[in-house]
């Protein structure tokens, strides 16, 4: 490493104009050597960014599904390979972090048959392409198992710590982000179904959930970084992670659920979000946004899963909509430093939750206009395509963009930079 004391006169820089976000814009000198220890005057290079700081996410069950099938024998359907594959070639053409399905009552449907092998092979599909992983969720009460429910409630503590355990150990080195325990604020007074992790949670508690969540998790997984994750983001929320931090969890980010059926939040709302998780000084990951592109739902729903329809449509003035608020809604969380991660739910329109048209894909695989509007910021805007320049009298090229893996190829051999809040200048040979 050395620091020159002055800006290289040649700089790679992405186009970060937007100036709610051009403050997160970092900066880096390359000075390139020749084999002698030489500068390397007037040396022809070429940067590009590989990799985003931030964490663009969508999730990724439709790979996970794809595997399931395979594993237990399933003749593939030609027709539905190639949607998948379409699809697929799209997540990676705007995505870097997948989120994986590891509900209990579907990984683990009948007691001791786990799906390890078809989330491993998933997990496993998106890191060899250079993506991120997460795992969603490690304890929750919603699509809990039924064969839990006939035990008494020290055997279900005893076996959901032994599946946290089992399955943030078994995972290690791939899936190392987890949503440790989801929806807590409303976990021991749901009412919509009978469930033995709402029981057990009555008596241990809302801090006793997160805390069993977390220790379990950590012990199995030390390297992992563990949210609290909801979808309440009223002052309940608020007192939750107080009393969690009280009581000395550790919390490694807050997630916050953001699905916005019934309208977007627009930028005062996302704002006062931003300001009133922000203040626990804790990473915050928006980790479920969803803008739909048709008909809202309505207004008076406490519940979003009260809105049951079998055909829901897009509409011109919704498509236009979501393409407009999706912009709007990632330069605001993008512009916040505390923002470390933005996970769309679901790519496509084919499986969306509630039947809602809220994919930036339409079912058949054909991209959205907020498909298009977000891959223009996310790989467009915020991203240096592959750019050719030439160093300095002292060897040097500047790289400028978002923080990321940037790479820089001098006569063929690629090296590896990463811009964060370290400055200090690199060399290479």
């Amino acid at each position: 490493m050395t620091v020159q004391p002055s800006s290289p006169t040649a700089v790679a820089s992405a186009a970060v104009t937007d100036p709610d976000v051009a403050h997160r814009t970092r900066t880096r000198t390359v000075q390139v050597m020749d084999a002698a220890g030489r500068p390397a005057a007037g040396a022809q290079v070429t940067v590009e960014q590989v990799g985003h700081g931030i964490a663009f996410g969508c999730i990724g069950f439709d790979e996970t599904e794809r595997a399931w099938r395979r594993l237990t024998g399933a003749t593939p359907d030609p027709a539905q390979e190639a949607l998948l594959d379409r699809l697929d070639e799209l997540w990676f053409g705007l995505f870097d972090t997948a989120t994986l399905p590891f509900y209990w009552g579907t990984f683990e449907p009948r007691q001791g048959a786990v799906r390890t092998a078809a989330l491993r092979e998933a997990a496993e599909h998106y890191v060899s392409r250079g993506a991120r992983v997460k795992g969603h969720p490690l304890v929750w009460h919603t699509v809990a198992p039924r064969w839990l429910e006939p035990y008494p409630d020290d055997e279900v503590l005893r076996l959901l710590r032994e599946r946290v355990r089992r399955d943030a150990g078994e995972f290690a080195g791939l899936v190392d982000t987890w949503d440790a325990i989801n929806e807590v604020v409303i976990m021991p007074v749901f009412t919509k179904d009978t469930n033995a992790v709402t029981r057990v949670a009555k008596s241990v508690g809302r801090v006793g959930m997160v805390q069993l969540a977390f220790d379990e998790a950590r012990a199995a997984n030390p390297a992992a970084t563990l949210l609290l994750n909801d979808f309440d983001m009223s002052a309940d929320y608020e007192h939750l992670v107080e009393d969690c931090l009280a009581a000395g969890v550790r919390i490694d980010a807050l997630g916050l659920q953001s699905h916005m059926h019934q309208g977007a939040w627009g930028r005062d709302k996302t704002l006062d979000v931003l300001e009133r998780f922000g203040r626990f000084g804790l990473p915050l990951h928006f980790t479920e946004t969803t803008m739909l592109s048709g008909e809202l739902m309505p207004k008076h729903l406490d519940d979003l899963n009260d809105h049951r329809v079998d055909v829901w449509p897009s509409t011109p003035d919704g498509l236009d909509r979501q393409a407009e608020e999706m912009v709007a809604h990632y330069r605001t969380l993008v512009a916040d430093a505390r923002v470390q991660a933005i996970t769309y739910w679901g790519l496509s329109d084919h499986g969306m939750w509630l039947n809602a048209p809220g994919g930036l894909v339409f079912a058949d695989g054909t991209p959205k206009p907020a498909y298009d509007a977000l891959r223009g910021l996310v790989r467009g805007q915020w991203w240096l395509a592959p750019t050719r320049v030439t160093t300095d009298e002292q060897g040097r090229v500047g790289i400028s963009g978002l923080p990321g893996r940037y790479v820089v190829e001098v006569d063929g051999t690629r090296h590896e930079v990463t811009l964060d809040d370290d400055g200090t200048d690199v060399v290479v040979r």
